[in-house]
């Protein structure tokens, strides 16, 4: 066995969506990756398809979006059929869960991995395919794990921190001794295939026949549709009897002429609703499947995976860089477990849902449906009720450590909120639209609606870390700033020109010791945002709102700003605001 000291900060295995975006946004951060899998090279087959709302806004705050709305369709509506007739159409309203992407899109996992390697092979870091983690072990100072390569050799390699995205079946997960805990219940057939049929290829599609349930999901490519049966899973191998099974189905249900062409990708797939108690254990991570497992039902597994990754990648790029404790690192299983645990309930409704085994379910879909169309109110609820569950935009962070909750009275997003709850019409203002691109910046952000001595400070002090951008109403103040000047990557308020990836600023480098105003005219920013002059808003990397406080010169403000960094807040008692303004 050699032993190789690779001069690597992170260890990432498993090159599926999660794994690639965990490398992506660490190195986008500054952080030396290496990124291996066991398998001989990228998977070929469809698998996850669903990209969510929330996702879209993740995709968006790391520079990606626009590559996956260039393969993907968009999808807007929610359709019921049953015995051949149209039950209700229910289109998606975002009121209750404003963003600036209101649909759901579908995108096949080959293309979403497509996108995040061509954009990671930009930074520099490519998959090492056909390298197998055979084992590792960890110390107070580091992991040091065996690799298989793909020559059939072993390399020991010594790492700070190793993240596990290898799926279902993680190495990571077992070696770990983290329990899969959950159940499996239902047993479904997926396939992939063209298919010739009436049906607007902009809805999911839930269609009731004699004997159980099908679903449909229009795909990118022309006449390609996504088919899932709930009764009827069987497979030999023969792909022509699965075709005709769905055109037989499909045509009952639908009432019109479908015909079903051989698939290209069929799977039998059994659903489970699994997780794991912790996502740490030391210096060792996981995330996405090998951290929970999900019915396909509402397509939450990939979704929820990429978010971890996010989630993960900015805290572990502030520890590696010396910015924040390692106590950061606490926040990532306190947020994202109990994610886990209400998505293993809303996954189990859904598939419940989907399968509709009840033998009342016939009587009481029309029942239910009819009244939803008849009545506005109704709908609306089910509209809201369903979206804010799907599309991980009701997702809140109101517990986490980070979150101060000071302050939280008034209008405007709260604290472990979502920052972006603005639908688009509004989102096109000039001050939203600075705001989407400051938070594209890999930092934390401190909004500041007025100026003063303790802004400034703020600016300076925490300047490697910590983007400082003062809200005004003119457009030219904005635009005399001399940003030109701002060299540490994203810009710490530079002009927010498109989305692309922006590297971290290294500590050392050059960074602005000013505040950088971000113009907002017409104040719909500040509508929104519920901000009165003087007030700040403290901004995570990934959007999530932290703290709001009336005045930066209020010990609030630095206790917020310990808390970013992992650090336990000074005991407010000795603080007095003379002092509070000399720490700032």
């Amino acid at each position: 066995m050699r032993t190789v000291r690779e001069p690597i900060e992170v260890l990432v295995v498993g090159a599926g969506p999660v794994g690639l975006t965990t490398a992506y946004e660490l190195t986008r951060r500054g952080v030396r990756v290496r990124l291996v899998d066991a398998a001989a090279g990228p998977a070929a087959t469809s698998r996850a398809i669903a990209t969510h709302p929330r996702t879209l806004e993740t995709y968006d705050q790391i520079g990606l979006l626009d590559a996956v709305l260039a393969r993907a369709r968009r999808i807007t509506a929610f359709t019921l059929f049953q015995n051949g007739r149209r039950l209700a159409r229910l289109d998606a309203d975002y009121s209750a869960s404003p963003t600036r992407f209101p649909f759901t899109v579908t995108i096949e996992q080959v293309a979403t991995e497509e996108v995040l390697r061509e954009a990671l092979a930009g930074l520099g870091v490519h998959v090492e395919w056909g390298v197998r983690l055979e084992n590792f072990g960890q110390d107070p100072e580091g992991v040091t794990a065996t690799l298989r390569t793909a020559d059939g050799g072993t390399e020991a390699v010594r790492v700070p921190w190793l993240v596990g995205t290898d799926g279902g079946h993680s190495t990571v997960r077992k070696v770990l001794g983290l329990p899969l805990v959950g159940e499996s219940n239902e047993t479904w057939l997926l396939a992939d295939a063209a298919v010739d049929t009436e049906l607007p290829p902009n809805s999911i599609y839930l269609i009731r026949v004699d004997g159980g349930t099908l679903m449909m999901a229009p795909m990118p490519r022309e006449r390609r549709w996504r088919m899932l049966d709930t009764v009827d899973v069987s497979y030999g191998g023969d792909d022509a009897a699965v075709a005709e099974r769905f055109s037989r189905k499909l045509t009952a249900g639908l009432g019109h002429e479908v015909r079903v062409h051989s698939p290209r990708w069929v799977s039998v797939f059994t659903a489970q609703q699994r997780m794991v108690p912790d996502m740490r254990a030391g210096r060792v991570f996981v995330a996405g499947d090998a951290a929970h497992v999900h019915s396909p039902a509402s397509g939450q597994g990939m979704n929820t995976g990429i978010q971890e990754a996010y989630n993960l990648a900015w805290k572990l790029a502030l520890v590696v860089h010396g910015h924040a404790r390692e106590e950061l690192l606490d926040t990532y299983a306190a947020e994202r477990v109990p994610v886990g645990r209400t998505l293993l309930s809303s996954t189990k409704r859904a598939t419940q849902l989907v399968a509709l085994k009840n033998a009342l379910a016939s009587v009481a879909l029309p029942v239910v449906f009819t009244a939803a169309r008849l009545l506005p109110p109704l709908r609306r609820k089910m509209q809201r009720t369903a979206l804010g569950r799907v599309s991980g935009l009701d997702l809140r962070y109101a517990d986490s450590p980070l979150t101060s909750a000071q302050d939280a009275s008034g209008p405007g997003p709260r604290p472990g909120e979502r920052i972006g709850q603005v639908l688009p019409e509004r989102a096109a203002s000039a001050g939203w639209t600075a705001l989407a691109g400051e938070l594209r910046d890999p930092r934390w952000t401190l909004l500041s609606f007025g100026d003063g001595p303790a802004v400034r400070r703020a600016a300076d002090r925490y300047r490697q870390w910590l983007s400082v951008r003062t809200v005004t109403a003119s457009a030219a103040a904005a635009a005399a700033a001399d940003v030109s000047a701002v060299t540490d990557g994203p810009g710490a308020g530079a002009p927010l020109a498109g989305p692309g990836p922006v590297p971290s600023a290294e500590p050392g480098q050059a960074v602005p010791d000013i505040p950088v105003p971000l113009a907002d005219p017409g104040q719909v920013l500040r509508t929104d945002l519920g901000a009165a002059p003087g007030s700040w808003l403290l901004i995570r990397p990934d959007g999530y709102l932290a703290a709001r406080g009336t005045s930066l010169a209020d010990p609030a403000a630095l206790a917020a700003l310990a808390r970013a960094r992992g650090e336990e807040p000074a005991p407010p008692a000795p603080l007095t605001l003379a002092t509070a303004q000399e720490e700032l």
